[in-house]
Parts: structure tokens; sequence; C-alpha cells
């Protein structure tokens, strides 16, 4: 039997996200507007699934609400299981080690996981759940805003919302 998952979409002060889940486990969580990434994770991680549109589990909502109403340590409570490749797991699990309202760098980032700065960018590129873990937090080693999947505008907006301290 296929496994089973659920596909919603839920709406945020800096857009709509979709959302696959198993259960109340979050297998992907990227912005509506770039459904692409979504449709290539899917046809890549969980082609053999049965997915199913749905809605979005209380749970899931109200830490989601949470979050987006000021409780910026909410996304911390979240399941998550992306898959990708070993070391791609490594860089997104450290993503959650660095706390709301806080920064890293890729270098700095790269250091602690003995790996180079382009190999780290280029996993935290292809973080499937963006959101709950934080790529949005890692900056240039200059304090500047580089690249984010879901647009360096929400990038900024994450941020100031978190309270992180930006040389912008």
């Amino acid at each position: 039997m296929p496994r089973q998952l659920t596909k919603t979409s839920v709406g945020t002060p800096v857009g709509d996200l979709t959302l696959l889940l198993d259960e109340n486990t979050v297998l992907i969580c990227e912005f509506s507007d770039h459904g692409d990434r979504v449709d290539r994770q899917i046809n890549r991680f969980y082609a053999d699934a049965a997915i199913a549109d749905g809605d979005c589990p209380p749970t899931i909502s109200k830490r989601l609400n949470a979050y987006f109403s000021g409780d910026i340590d909410a996304l911390d409570a979240f399941d998550t299981d992306p898959l990708g490749t070993p070391f791609e797991r490594r860089v997104w699990k450290a993503l959650r080690d660095i706390p709301a309202g806080g920064t890293d760098s890729y270098g700095a980032l790269a250091k602690r996981l003995n790996s180079s700065p382009r190999a780290v960018g280029r996993a935290n590129g292809r973080n499937p759940v963006g959101l709950i873990h934080p790529c949005h937090r890692i900056i240039g080693a200059d304090g500047s805003l580089t690249g984010y999947a879901g647009g360096l505008d929400r990038k900024e907006w994450l941020l100031k919302h978190e309270g992180a301290i930006l040389d912008l």
C-alpha cells in the first residue's frame, strides 16, 4: 500500500505556504508561489506516495499562527522529516540550532560541519522545509542578505519579525 500523505495550504502574512504532511510530520514547507519547487520535490522523493489534498491539522496551523503572531520559537515544536542526501539532512538539522532572532553565515556553519561554504549553500538552497529549518537565518559573512528561495523580501521580513539584528 502506498504511503498516504496530505498536501495542504496555509495563509501567512508573507504569502501562502504549501505543506506536504505525513500526519503531523512536515515533509515539505514551501511558499506556494514556488510550486515548481514543491512539484520537483514530490516527484523526486514521493512519487510512489498517495497524495491527497486536505485540511491543515489544527496542531500545525496553531503553531504557524503562533509564530506569525509573535511567538518566534513556535517553529521549534514541529516534527519534520525532509528527504535529501545525508549531508543535506545534516545541514538542515544544523539550521534548527540557529535560534529565532539570531543569524549565522554560510562560512561559520560550514566550519562547524567541517565542510565548505559552497556545499553548505547548495544544501541550504535545497532545503524543503525552509521556514521550519530556518535557512532564512543564514546571511552573508558581512551581514548582507543572501539568496533565499522564498525571495529576499520575505527573508528580510522574517528576520525583522524574529528581531534579528541586521546591518541593512
